[in-house]
């Protein structure tokens, strides 16, 4: 992870990307990604690594999660088209 003495976090404190209650508090982290020049290594590594806490690229836990869930198909089967 050599990008990280770049990222615009570097000197944050840690409860603001890691905060005990996302209530109120992941505008404040995910402002501090919004001009990071590391944001997509970072949210790459996040991604790669299966991170489970914290603000990595910009992006919460949840976010994360639904960003690694393959696209749900259409469950319903739709009859053919005739042709």
């Amino acid at each position: 992870m050599r990008w990280t003495g770049r990222a615009a976090c570097r000197d944050t404190d840690p409860e603001l990307l890691f905060p005990l209650s996302w209530e109120g508090q992941h505008q404040a982290a995910t402002r501090v990604c919004a001009g990071c020049l590391v944001r997509p290594l970072c949210l790459e590594w996040a991604l790669e690594s299966g991170e489970p806490e914290g603000v990595w690229g910009g992006m919460t836990p949840g976010e994360r999660r639904r960003l690694r869930q393959p696209p749900r198909l259409n469950q319903r089967r739709q009859a053919p088209v005739p042709s």
